[in-house]
């Protein structure tokens, strides 16, 4: 049995990224977690369609198979909240439904960008035929990436969350650092995951080894994308892309360091 299964991703910015897969127990964990939550929320969905069709079918009686017809609307609102459940809380929490936010797994895209609405309906559409005779499970102990069914069609990974706080090893320019102080205030760095953080730290590293066009061109597309992340609106006149990332840096650092 493997531990702490690493793998390195590169990312459309070139940018090499290293992981730790999730693991079986870990997934299975989260899995039971969010299976717990599901079968409350579905057990509240029945009682509650039962009532109400108790009360329509009384109130409507010429009405041939009524029942019949809110029987299968019943389960086809079922099929939707189990498939919502998983593609609603992967989309909005950025691959982690509550399960896997308590386990501290969550699940990226093999380029190591967040899930899109597609990889999350094609995962939860899957998930039933994983979970029969346990046919995600084998795969997932099988596989060198540890890919269920779902994974493989999505093209999708499960990872460890982690927080990547490490020493600076590179120049930061005095106008990052005051910047990064205003940063939190001015933006929503808690949207940065700890892919993004490492895609900035590897572009910080390596950029005086870039020549000045490539690195002009990577460090403006990059901070384009980080602004679009962090949700932010405004930056200060002559900041320049190196600077902004710069304090993108710092400031996700200081507040990983302060959890």
């Amino acid at each position: 049995m493997r531990f702490f299964n690493r793998i390195t991703l590169q990312t459309p910015e070139s940018v090499e990224l290293e992981f730790t897969l999730a693991g079986i127990g870990n997934r299975a964990f989260a899995l039971l977690l969010d299976y717990i939550v599901l079968f409350l929320t579905l057990f509240l969905f029945w009682i509650t369609w039962i009532a109400f069709s108790i009360q329509l079918v009384e109130a409507f009686r010429n009405i041939e198979k009524l029942g019949i017809w809110l029987l299968a609307i019943a389960f086809l609102l079922n099929f939707i909240i189990y498939v919502g459940y998983f593609v609603f809380f992967e989309v909005f929490w950025q691959g982690q439904t509550p399960g896997k936010r308590y386990a501290k797994i969550r699940v990226i895209r093999d380029d190591g960008r967040r899930v899109g609405i597609q990889q999350a309906t094609l995962r939860a559409l899957l998930r039933s035929i994983d979970d029969t005779l346990f046919i995600g499970a084998f795969l997932i102990i099988l596989g060198k990436r540890e890919k269920r069914l779902g994974d493989l069609v999505a093209g999708t990974l499960v990872i460890q969350e982690e927080y990547l706080v490490a020493t600076i090893n590179f120049p930061i320019s005095e106008q990052a650092q005051q910047l990064s102080k205003q940063l939190p205030r001015m933006a929503n760095i808690s949207q940065l995951l700890p892919d993004d953080f490492a895609t900035i730290r590897e572009y910080l590293q390596r950029r005086s080894a870039m020549t000045a066009n490539a690195r002009a061109d990577l460090s403006l597309q990059m901070a384009r994308q980080v602004r679009n992340v962090i949700e932010l609106e405004n930056l200060p006149e002559g900041l320049t892309a190196d600077v902004f990332l710069e304090a993108v840096y710092l400031a996700y650092q200081q507040q990983s360091s302060s959890y």
